[in-house]
């Protein structure tokens, strides 16, 4: 799972195993570890008691969580981007969740495996 923070906007791009995991498990997560033994872990969760995406931040976790209804379909489908917009004290902060497609241009020392099939790849053009 890869986290891209920018400001207000946070945006989690997922590979096809952690898609599974999150349809059969109902979450998935990451850890980044630090020196001195602190760690960042962030988190997709399927919730069936909200009804919109959300996010919280405790500790040294961020929490992703997603309607029950919404992940299912997510997992399930060719829906490739969920994305909501999350009232925090100084406006709103953008969550976007996209499903991770490989590179139509390999970059090298890169393991897309996992990686969704680029939708454009047959054209033989392009980037990620």
């Amino acid at each position: 799972m890869k986290l891209r923070i920018k400001g207000n906007a946070l945006r989690l791009r997922l590979t096809q195993g952690e898609i599974r995991t999150l349809a059969e498990s109902g979450q998935v997560q990451e850890r980044t570890e630090f020196p001195g033994g602190v760690a960042l872990v962030y988190r997709v969760s399927s919730d069936e008691k909200i009804q919109d995406i959300s996010i919280d931040y405790e500790g040294s976790l961020i929490d992703f969580r997603i309607p029950a209804t919404l992940a299912a379909r997510w997992c399930g489908t060719d829906l490739v981007t969920l994305s909501a917009s999350v009232p925090v004290p100084s406006g709103s902060a953008q969550v976007v969740l996209e499903k991770d497609y490989a590179c139509l241009v390999p970059r090298a020392g890169e393991d897309e495996s996992d990686h969704f099939p680029h939708p454009r790849a047959a054209e033989g053009h392009g980037r990620c």
